[in-house]
């Protein structure tokens, strides 16, 4: 098992990772980190294990690099799950904001590379970008996310870290029900969505249900 004993572990993301948690009480949302957080403590309560969630709503890889000191380093995590990307594409279609695939992946890059260099025993979990485009217009954001997703597959195999292939899991997900049933907008989870991704997230650190 991944995780062990006494470990800290870190959830960093966007909104999908924040979902409304309460920061002044320092709480873990309401969407897959408190889910998963929730099942393996009861699993193992002996373990003794801290999740922490400083997932922000709206961020982008620009915007983890700007806290990056403070929401990760400072805090040692024993283990990192890092789900960003997202708004990276989604901003390109709203805000006429676009970032460039060799802007995410090298700003990604010195993500970890900052990790590795300051506490190098961290875990790493990379959790894919993801799309379950509910809107005929959400299609055409495939082209700009899918090399966003490439780059974090490329990422983990570079820093031996774990991936969860979101994207694809997703993908067959809507074959059993319609998209909007795991992400009414495409992008943001429902409750099944946020299951579907704390049951992949246990599964990568060995907890099967």
């Amino acid at each position: 098992m991944l995780i062990k004993t006494g470990d800290r572990v870190l959830f960093q993301g966007d909104s999908i990772t924040d979902t409304h948690r309460d920061r002044i009480n320092d709480t873990l949302g309401i969407g897959y980190a408190y889910i998963a957080s929730s099942l393996f403590s009861s699993l193992y309560p002996e373990k003794g294990v801290c999740f922490i969630n400083r997932g922000i709503s709206g961020n982008r890889v620009r915007d983890l690099e700007a806290r990056w000191d403070e929401d990760c380093l400072d805090l040692k995590p024993n283990v990192l799950s890092i789900m960003i990307g997202i708004n990276d594409c989604w901003k390109k279609y709203s805000l006429n904001d676009p970032v460039s695939i060799e802007s995410y992946h090298s700003g990604y890059k010195r993500l970890l590379a900052r990790v590795k260099e300051s506490t190098p025993d961290t875990k790493l979990i990379l959790l894919e970008p993801f799309l379950v485009p509910t809107l005929p217009e959400q299609k055409v954001w495939r082209e700009d996310l899918d090399p966003k997703i490439q780059a974090v597959r490329e990422l983990a195999r570079e820093f031996g870290a774990l991936h969860v292939p979101l994207d694809g899991l997703f993908a067959a997900a809507c074959a059993k029900r319609e998209p909007g049933y795991w992400a009414p907008d495409g992008v943001h989870p429902s409750p099944a969505g946020h299951g579907l991704i704390a049951r992949a997230y246990l599964e990568a650190v060995g907890v099967y249900l």
